[in-house]
Order: C-alpha cells, then structure tokens, then sequence
C-alpha cells in the first residue's frame, strides 16, 4: 500500500506516525515551508519527526500546481491523506492516486461543513461535535464518510481544550481506517447531503471584541478563537491587546461603561460589558510583549477597546490619523 501525506498542522503529525505505526509509511510528505508557516495559525514544523521515520519531506503551498502534481504522480501512491491543509483539491490532484484520496474535518459532517469549524463550533454553542475522515471529492467536505466519531462539547470549551480532543479522537479513528485499508476493506458510506451546513472562512480580524456586547458573548468568542488562533482581541491605550483567557462572572456590584476595568484580583480584572454583566480577564498579551496576568497589565477604571471620542478630536482639530 502506497502512500503520500499532506498536511502541515498537529493532526498531520498524528496521521504521519499512525501510518509509520500501520506499516504503511508516506513515500513523502509534502508541507508548507517554515518561511509560509503563517498560512496556517496551527502551523506545526514536521521535518524533524519526517526525518525520525526517514520520510521525504517536499516543500508545497498549493498542491494543485504543475510541479507538485507531477512529483505526486511519480510516486504511484494508491492512496493520498490529506490530513491539515486548508485548500481545495482540484480534479488533476484527485485523479492521481490508484484507490483514492482521504480527508479529515473537525465536524460530523455534513453538519458544519467549510472553515474554521473549531471556533465556530464554540460559536454556535454547540453540545457536541465529531470528527470525520471521508473521501476527497471536486466538492467541499462532500465526499463519502469513512469513519466518524462523535463527542461532547463543554460549556466552557476553549478551542485550545477541544483541538486537543480532536486529535485525541483523530488517533482513535485514523487507526481503525488504516487497518481496514491495510486489509483491502473500503468503506464508503454517502452523505445525506441535504442535511450539510456550512462554516464560513473566519480571519484574524473576526476577533475584535464589542465590549457592548452581552459578556456570555464575549466569553464565548474569547474561548472560540484562543489558541491555537490568532486570539480575541480589542484596545487598550492605542495598542492592540488580546485576551488568551477569561471567566464568565456575571452580575458584580459595579457600575460603570461597557469595556471598563471596574476591579484589579488576584486571578485578572474584572470588565463590565454591555448587558451589565462582568468577565474576569486572566491572560492578556499587548502587541509586541508577552503575555501576563490582566491584573499586571490593566489599570482600574480604564476604558479598553477604541477610543471613538480621542479619534474625533484629532480629526477635528486638524491631526493625523
């Protein structure tokens, strides 16, 4: 059985030593370079554990280019795992391998099929979730199902907490399909495809925080983009500052503006949001430094996100933005 691997995050490393553990090692594996590292927030270097089981390792960012097709094709492989690469496989790439080529997706699809299904998994408040591995086709997470799992989600899940479940869960059914190929078994079992939804791309820009807005909310999306992703963040004094961890507090006898720093405790500062409800910041970073307790960082009574008021006031008076 002759295989080639695709991927450049965690779930890429798991997938790499389950197919060393299975006999059944990559020909190559083809990743993104250090110097593209950027293309992926969960970026994983794996020349180091390639070169601990004697797998070549290709330098690739779009796997759907002439070159990298043809070195794909010389190698023959029967199957291509395209586990932790976030890009379409065009047909020329599909038809390459003589058996087929399988994917994974952070969801039990076709629920929450698309991107940045972690977060958004978070986001939507869900109570469960899964993982999936499925046959590649011209569709997005449209081909049919290998394996699925499926598992709970917390109410207070971070997506640090369940990216560490997913690999957990990747492990469990990854093996088991690779010893069904192995013993020539091919499961293919359809979609109902009328029941798929989708996620929409997110960026780094989609973790600015509205501090009118209820404080569950801004909890929910400090635990939906925290790491690995690039963090909730807002303002504080002109610099950009994210916001690594919170705790939902609720009512605190404390009045003041949403995003205001009404107290300074041990464990962070509490901030009073929208609906009057309050969060404990806990690990904050501001641009450029490292991170630290809230409670180092913050001053009680300041205002964080952006100061509307002092950027009318330059405007007015004639200043540079």
């Amino acid at each position: 059985m002759r295989t080639v691997l695709v991927g450049a995050v965690d779930s890429t490393k798991i997938a790499l030593e389950i197919l060393v553990k299975h006999g059944v090692a990559p020909l190559a594996l083809f990743t993104l370079p250090p110097s593209k590292s950027s293309h992926h927030s969960d970026y994983v270097d794996l020349e180091p554990v390639a070169a601990k089981y004697g797998v070549t390792v290709l330098p690739a960012t779009n796997v759907n280019e002439p070159d990298v097709l043809e070195q794909i094709r010389s190698l023959e492989p029967d199957y291509i795992f395209v586990i932790g690469w976030s890009q379409i496989c065009r047909p020329e790439f599909l038809s390459i391998p003589k058996i087929g080529c399988i994917g994974c997706h952070p969801a039990a699809i076709p629920e929450n099929r698309g991107r940045g299904v972690i977060p958004w998994t978070i986001l939507q408040g869900c109570s469960e979730t899964g993982i999936s591995l499925f046959w590649l086709d011209e569709g997005a997470d449209s081909g049919d199902l290998i394996l699925q799992e499926k598992f709970s989600v917390a109410t207070d899940e971070t997506a640090t907490t369940l990216y560490k479940k997913h690999g957990y869960y990747l492990e469990k059914i990854l093996n088991e399909a690779v010893a069904s190929l192995v013993a020539g078994q091919i499961p293919q079992i359809p979609q109902d495809h009328r029941q798929a939804t989708y996620c929409a791309k997110r960026t780094a820009d989609d973790g600015f925080i509205d501090w009118n807005l209820p404080a569950k909310s801004i909890w929910t999306l400090i635990r939906a983009v925290t790491k690995p992703y690039p963090g909730a963040f807002t303002f504080y004094k002109g610099n950009k500052l994210v916001i690594w961890s919170a705790e939902y507090i609720g009512e605190a006898p404390y009045w003041g503006l949403p995003g205001q720093v009404q107290a300074l405790v041990d464990h962070g500062a509490l901030v009073q949001c929208g609906d009057h409800n309050h969060l404990l910041l806990k690990t904050c970073q501001l641009e450029n430094q490292p991170e630290n307790n809230a409670n180092v960082l913050l001053k009680n009574h300041e205002k964080l996100g952006i100061d509307l008021l002092g950027l009318y006031k330059r405007i007015t008076k004639g200043g540079n933005l």
